[in-house]
């Protein structure tokens, strides 16, 4: 096995930084599809900038490359434990070279491992086949969308869509349902991998397998095959639309799996994805471990453009923004309006948010844009350098965010997906604002930042530290502002009116 680890540091490399063709054709669709000026089409302009950034770069396309999941395949004979230990060898290279983000984390201990490896990190499945090759799929779903995977039990109530029963027609609810809850969360338009029955546990393993399908593939099973391009049709037409800003385009493929149940139990299990859809594999010589043929791809095909234009076309009508901002900005701002940020930005996430809440913060934030991301970052000599850096979800700061904003003074904050009914509270209150970045560009805004002018709370670990940050013309769209106005709430409300309009049509 002579070009085994080399063979999965390529193919983790690939993954990380280069859409497969299906994808990208999928992606193309929404931006040919998106109305020209809408918010959603701002954010593909932005999501496909970015999609070639990375190809070109090598850079990841999402800073958060999630939790790396193999599909491994062997002869008969094959030793698997020697196959193990070049994927975790691989994993932690392609970590230390930046092509991953440090992502595994110690359940008890709160600790981040720093390679990617820990109790059951990476996730590997492996099977034994008759071919003589070894087949190796590899998927990384970030946090962000994982966070929106779903499972119904039928029969059950749903919101806007009423009673689902068991049969298919309840699954199409289900599935519709796992979209439209998905929101912006999800860093939509995304993809769903479904799988009909089950037990609660392989049911999430066969639905997360139906995403190594490509997008543009017909179910071999025609009852499936007609749900899924029902399900294609319709959660396109409920317009939650790309970051969830209301839109054409919501959802990038569906693919459904049936498996045998108990006579209790009807489980409808749904892995929901990104647009940044990373999955590719490799054939690899069972005795060297080279590659042999790459799956989902043609290396010697060449990579298309995807970016319309060179970078965000701006309009003049954009607000440009210099931070620490004042209130009287901010109170300027109003939900739609596009800012190009400069000057000095901190991150902080899950633990940075936990730790204002009985800690006084390392730096003055009156005044300051406080940027939910968990960036990958590399040191180079001496210093810091920004490799991906793009939005996390922020909902999952709603129970700290209003203390930390009244409390610390903070005017600005940057995330993605929205925040709820307290924090748009403290937005008004103190005069504060809620700015999205488009979620996924982390190819985008890494190369908005200038400088890394620090990091504070080092102790949480790469992706949680405070970095402080030099920006310029960082561009976001405010989604909630300082007068008690939500996108995302308008939205949210939009959406779940057009799915009771589609039951009423069925």
């Amino acid at each position: 096995m002579t070009f085994l680890k080399d063979s999965l540091i390529e193919l983790i490399t690939e993954t990380s930084t280069n859409l497969p063709p299906d994808v990208r054709a999928a992606m193309g669709l929404a931006l040919e599809s998106e109305t020209p000026g809408t918010q959603s089409a701002q954010a593909l302009g932005i999501i496909a900038s970015n999609i070639d950034m990375a190809e070109q770069d090598e850079g990841p396309i999402c800073q958060d490359t999630g939790m790396p999941t193999f599909l491994v395949h062997t002869p008969v004979g094959v030793n698997q434990i020697r196959i193990k230990q070049a994927i975790r060898e691989a994993i932690a290279e392609a970590t230390r070279r930046g092509k991953l983000r440090p992502n595994s984390v110690d359940s008890l201990t709160g600790k981040n491992s720093g390679d990617n490896l820990g109790e059951e990190t990476p996730v590997i499945h492996f099977e034994q086949w008759e071919e003589n090759e070894i087949e190796v799929k590899l998927i990384l779903k970030g946090g962000g969308c994982e966070n929106k995977n779903i499972q119904y039990s039928l029969p059950c109530e749903l919101e806007h869509m009423g009673r689902a029963d068991r049969n298919l027609e309840g699954v199409r609810k289900c599935i519709l349902h796992a979209v439209w809850q998905a929101q912006g969360h999800g860093c939509a338009p995304g993809a769903v991998g479904v799988c009909v029955g089950s037990d609660r546990a392989h049911g999430y393993a066969l639905a997360k397998n139906q995403l190594f399908r490509t997008l543009d593939d017909v179910n071999p099973v025609p009852e499936l095959a007609q749900l899924e391009a029902e399900v294609m049709e319709e959660a396109n037409r409920i317009g939650v639309g790309a970051m969830g800003f209301g839109g054409n385009v919501s959802l990038i493929g569906c693919k459904v799996a049936a498996a045998n149940r108990l006579p209790a139990s009807f489980f409808i299990s749904v892995a929901y994805d990104c647009w940044a859809f990373r999955r590719l594999g490799v054939r690899l010589d069972a005795s060297s471990g080279a590659i042999t043929r790459w799956l989902y791809r043609d290396p010697n095909r060449a990579v298309e453009r995807m970016a319309r234009s060179e970078g965000f076309p701006l309009t003049g009508r954009e607000v440009v923004l210099t931070a620490p901002l004042s209130e009287d900005a901010v109170r300027a701002l109003k939900v739609g309006d596009v800012v190009l940020i400069s000057g000095e930005v901190l991150t902080g996430r899950d633990n940075v948010h936990a730790y204002l809440m009985k800690n006084p913060p390392p730096v003055d934030l009156r005044g300051a844009v406080l940027y939910h991301c968990g960036p990958v970052m590399l040191k180079e000599g001496a210093n810091w350098v920004v490799k991906a850096a793009g939005p996390t979800t922020s909902s999952r700061e709603e129970p700290y965010q209003a203390t930390v904003i009244e409390k610390y003074g903070v005017r600005a904050v940057i995330g993605k997906g929205g925040m709820g009914a307290k924090t748009l509270a403290a937005l008004k209150k103190s005069g504060a604002v809620y700015l999205n970045a488009i979620g996924g560009a982390a190819q985008f805004y890494a190369r908005t930042v200038e400088k890394v002018l620090g990091v504070h709370l080092m102790e949480f670990g790469i992706p949680e530290a405070m970095w402080h940050l030099r920006v310029k013309n960082f561009a976001a769209i405010v989604t909630m502002d300082s007068h008690g106005n939500s996108l995302h709430a308008d939205v949210e409300k939009e959406t779940g009116a057009k799915l009771e309009e589609l039951q009423q049509v069925k």
